[in-house]
């Protein structure tokens, strides 16, 4: 996906027009290329974190590794809700972070997305 994003930059305009500028070919990767490349690989990866965050419980019980996917699936099977309520909180909070997280790089890397910009 990364490079296909790339790709996809290197034969946009916007890089046709900072090579003929004449800045340099490093200068042009980094600033131009792959500030655009790298935004759909950001957004799928944190929504990829909710189905790894899911996955958790079916690997962590079908290899028995100890951790959180172990902690939920062990808390629903012996009806403890508030160990089951900590654990989905606990997923959901990651999940949620990892949202924020691509969002803000974002608007770290789009110029054209800005915090509270009114317009």
């Amino acid at each position: 996906m990364a490079r296909a994003g790339t790709l996809e930059a290197l034969a946009a305009d916007y890089t046709r027009t900072a090579v003929l500028k004449g800045l340099k070919p490093r200068a042009v990767l980094w600033r131009h290329v792959l500030r655009n490349a790298l935004l759909p690989t950001i957004t799928v990866t944190a929504t990829q974190m909710g189905y790894l965050m899911g996955g958790l419980v079916v690997v962590e019980t079908l290899f028995r590794y100890p951790g959180i996917g172990g902690l939920i699936y062990a808390a629903a099977r012996d009806k403890d809700f508030p160990m089951l309520e900590g654990g989905v909180l606990t997923v959901g909070v990651i999940y949620t972070l990892a949202g924020l997280i691509a969002d803000v790089s974002h608007a770290l890397l789009n110029p054209r997305i800005r915090f509270g910009a009114a317009e």
